[in-house]
């Protein structure tokens, strides 16, 4: 049936016109934008998932730069400390000379103290972007140093390391950051100065305490603040000074300053080398050794001589800690007790150095590694996000091709319904 009041045909012509436009409208939006899904409409889950990576993307990014500086920053470190153990290696020589008779040890000493001082120039360059990994790592002595650590041999975590950050890590549970740890290595030469208030008044006696007979030994153990309630738990706070005193022939005071980061065996170790340098340069048969058979490390001196020992050890708080190459300030060749002390320290702050570059190079590495990575996840991240919103081009072409042919034949087909009315006048002449 046909009728002037309603053209079926040209209302099907022009739904069908309606939704040529509407495809085609997409189509272009896709070759425009380059996107098949451009919004949260077009797609809420694929557009939701797109703009977590997305962000994840934007985090990567600033990651990649992050471990940039970290690279940039141990690589100042590394090179420093490579030079340094040059120069160390060098005064070894200058040592190992000063130990003939028939030389002019007043200017290998003057050698010596020139080098000695161009590291403290290296240690004191040695930064960038303000941060430097060879500086002296020292603390106060407040609460606020401490970190949680607690039990015996505790030591506390401050300015002795430096976070990188590496990465985000998304779970189920959300998104958090991870860092690589970089140690501080101290290089420096500066000299110790001890506290003056007494936090401890006698931490642990040599065994046997008192006179320790001729070709005896006795053991110091070094223990953390256990005097203070706000402090217990046998803790090493940075500026503590652990003191051993009472050893015959040494007039050089025997102490250590702590450093953040320090445990109870960093300080018996410290302790170990100030008594066989002071020992070698008084020119006595003492030897001491890091004990570790108690509950807390010690000291352990043995006596080769006719004299007795009488030792005792103290901690005092509000010390300054000296540098890691701290007895190159102490080295004295003028005399032949002193080339000879000089010469069994050299080799151990020989290779503190080394152990500081080695292990700036390690972590270099692994920075590096990281980096690598996480250049590689942006760009699978990216490749992922693509694959989801990104448009085929191809296909978009050939479907826009398609759809203006659809949308010209849709005009000729509604041209043709709407002149149906003017057909039903022929009816009436």
């Amino acid at each position: 049936m046909s009728s002037i009041l309603t053209n079926n045909g040209a209302m099907v012509a022009l739904q069908t016109m309606m939704s040529i436009n509407k495809n085609m409208g997409k189509v272009q939006s896709e070759i425009s934008t380059g996107k098949s899904v451009g919004s949260a409409k077009d797609n809420a889950a694929v557009w939701a998932i797109s703009k977590v990576m997305e962000s994840d993307v934007k985090g990567f990014k600033a990651i990649s730069d992050s471990l940039s500086l970290g690279s940039s920053t141990i690589a100042v470190a590394r090179s420093a400390s490579e030079q340094i153990t040059d120069l160390l290696t060098e005064i070894k020589g200058k040592i190992v000379n000063s130990q003939e008779d028939n030389v002019d040890r007043t200017k290998i000493q003057a050698d010596v103290s020139a080098l000695r001082d161009q590291i403290g120039s290296i240690v004191g360059a040695a930064q960038f972007n303000g941060l430097n990994l060879l500086s002296n790592r020292q603390g106060g002595t407040t609460v606020a140093n401490i970190v949680g650590n607690t039990g015996a041999g505790a030591g506390i975590l401050g300015s002795s390391e430096v976070n990188v950050l590496s990465s985000l890590d998304r779970s189920s549970t959300g998104v958090k950051s991870s860092s690589i740890s970089v140690g501080k290595a101290d290089l420096g030469t500066q000299q110790r100065t001890a506290g003056a208030g007494t936090d401890i008044a006698s931490a642990t006696a040599a065994t046997g305490a008192g006179a320790i007979a001729a070709a005896a030994s006795g053991t110091i153990a070094i223990v953390g603040d256990t005097g203070t309630a706000a402090r217990g738990g046998n803790k090493v706070i940075a500026g503590d000074t652990y003191t051993i005193a009472g050893v015959t022939g040494i007039s050089a005071t025997l102490n250590y300053v702590a450093r953040d980061g320090d445990s109870t065996t960093d300080i018996a170790k410290g302790l170990v080398a100030r008594v066989n340098f002071e020992a070698k340069k008084a020119g006595l048969a003492y030897t001491a050794e890091l004990d570790t058979s108690g509950t807390n490390p010690g000291v352990k001196i043995t006596n080769n001589t006719a004299a007795s020992i009488t030792t005792t050890s103290a901690v005092t708080t509000g010390g300054t800690a000296g540098g890691g190459l701290e007895l190159l300030r102490e080295v004295d060749v003028s005399t032949s007790a002193g080339a000879e002390a000089a010469l069994a320290a050299i080799e151990g702050l020989t290779q503190t150095a080394i152990q500081a570059a080695s292990d700036f190079g390690t972590a270099q590495k692994r920075i590096d590694v990281q980096q690598d990575f996480v250049t590689s996840l942006v760009d699978s991240l990216k490749s992922g996000i693509g694959s989801m919103v990104d448009a085929n081009m191809e296909e978009a072409s050939a479907r826009l091709q398609a759809l203006q042919v659809q949308q010209q034949l849709a005009t000729q087909s509604l041209s043709i319904a709407n002149q149906a009315p003017q057909n039903i006048l022929a009816l009436f002449r």
